[in-house]
């Protein structure tokens, strides 16, 4: 086995564009990136769009998208498969031409009809080989009846084949585990098991780092090199991952499509950071690291072997980290989207970016992720406040007590020239010991009143931020909701 550093080093994520790149196949391309940058090799994109029935629609944008987004720049590509048909046109026959592959007729009824049987038997699923043995004679009689054949590869009927995984270590199938998977579909396209060894040959990919998922189509593809006498890459198989419950990772999870963590409010870097730790660790405990850490410590032996763990939780915490290391003017481009599209409409647009500075200066240590910023914000940006009345009367505050509270405390702020935290606090907690009020109780009652919430960011800093004229206004409406006393 060649160590990592004998040869080129050069890595290529291959997506299909049958769907949008999820969680998993996005930490497939970040270890495949960081391997190539970690060893100064090459990163190459290639989609693999020879499933014509199942692609879907712009999937190969959002693809692209996701990994701008990321910063996952590749150094080759986007190559396309569909492209490159007679590339695999010429190989497939070669290897018929060579004995290594056979014309196949079956219908895909008859297919059908065989691996219905062969459930029944609780057999797996595999072709009989019926047409591996054919006659001239006998396919010149099927093609005349206008039959267009799949290209099969004639796996080996006896022995095994063994390889070596950088992950797994040394694994072995036996060859009667196999069948003669299909090289070339009648419709003229390869699968994904001839397009993914000859393109990888082709490209000179020095290590083949994908989902654990392949690793028992690795003999097929190994037996292939050999039919062909190619060297075949490195292997290494990364390990599930699997919701909290170790059920299959799926949207209960919370996991969905790369992109719609972009429309969460997630950070890249964050992002980035989060993947790196589904299955690979520095050390037992350094959570936090920075892309150029990444890229200085990652290995394939420090990739565990044991399926890992989607954690929402993390993964929203460590959002947050990354938030509130952001300068408030980096914090303020990046909310500023987020702000516009979520606001409620009966918020006063354009938003000034004076108001908004300060208004994010309060925030930024409380938010989990940019989209949360117009809920924890709104408040600033209304004129009128729609909250239950029962908030005012928390703990045994009673609405008489509750009016007149906020009745003094308008008063005495009506007579304030200078509008600043220090000093509204130098009036107001000393106010709340002459009302007979715990100034907890006192605050929240107020802070309420300013913000219909219980739960805001400092009471002094947001009255400061609101303003004189929106704060009294605020306490105007909050006595309208109490009973007159």
């Amino acid at each position: 086995m060649q160590s990592e550093s004998e040869t080129s080093v050069r890595l290529r994520f291959a997506p299909s564009p049958t769907g949008y790149p999820h969680l998993g196949n996005i930490r497939t391309a970040l270890f495949n990136w960081l391997f190539a940058r970690h060893h100064g090799g090459k990163f190459i994109l290639r989609i693999e769009d020879t499933d014509i029935a199942r692609k879907v629609e712009g999937a190969v944008e959002v693809i692209l998208d996701s990994l701008r987004w990321l910063g996952l720049n590749w150094d080759e590509g986007p190559y396309f498969q569909s492209q490159r048909l007679p590339v695999y046109h010429e190989i497939a026959h070669r290897l018929l031409d060579e004995g290594h592959a056979y014309l196949c007729y079956c219908s895909p009824e008859r297919l059908e009809t065989m691996r219905q049987e062969q459930a029944k038997r609780k057999q797996p699923p595999k072709y009989d080989r019926r047409c591996r043995d054919l006659t001239q004679h006998e396919r010149t009689r099927l093609e005349a009846t206008g039959i267009t054949p799949v290209i099969r590869f004639k796996t080996p009927l006896e022995g095994e084949t063994t390889f070596y995984d950088l992950i797994y270590g040394p694994v072995t199938f036996k060859h009667d585990t196999l069948d003669d998977f299909v090289l070339l579909k009648s419709d003229g396209y390869p699968t994904y098991h001839l397009a993914n060894i000859v393109d990888d040959h082709l490209m000179a990919i020095s290590h083949v780092l994908r989902a654990e998922e392949w690793l028992s189509s690795t003999p097929r593809h190994v037996l292939l090199y050999q039919a062909l006498n190619w060297q075949a890459p490195q292997f290494a198989h990364l390990p599930m991952i699997l919701g909290p419950d170790r059920a299959k990772l799926s949207k209960r999870h919370g996991a969905t499509n790369i992109s719609d963590y972009q429309k969460q409010g997630y950070l890249p870097d964050a992002m980035i950071n989060f993947l790196a730790l589904l299955g690979w660790s520095l050390d037992d405990r350094t959570e936090l690291l920075s892309q150029e850490e990444l890229i200085k410590h990652f290995s394939l032996e420090r990739v565990g072997k044991t399926a890992a763990i989607f954690n929402k939780d993390k993964l929203e915490w460590m959002n947050g980290v990354y938030l509130r290391k952001l300068s408030l003017g980096e914090f303020m481009r990046q909310a500023m989207p987020f702000l516009d599209r979520d606001l409620p409409e009966s918020a006063r647009r354009p938003l000034d970016k004076s108001y908004v500075s300060q208004v994010l200066s309060l925030i930024q240590e409380r938010a989990k992720t940019l989209a949360d910023v117009p809920q924890l914000a709104s408040f600033f940006f209304l004129d009128e406040l729609q909250y239950d009345t029962g908030l005012l009367l928390k703990g045994k505050l009673d609405a008489k007590s509750a009016a007149k509270a906020i009745t003094i405390a308008s008063q005495k702020l009506e007579e304030v020239a200078t509008w600043d935290a220090t000093t509204l606090e130098g009036i107001l907690r000393p106010l709340a010991t002459e009302l007979n009020f715990g100034t907890g109780e006192f605050f929240g009652l107020l802070r309420v009143a300013i913000t219909g919430r219980t739960a805001a960011p400092p009471l002094f800093q947001s009255m400061a931020v609101l303003g004189k004229e929106k704060c009294l206004k605020r306490f105007d409406m909050a006595l309208q909701l109490l009973p007159a006393y």
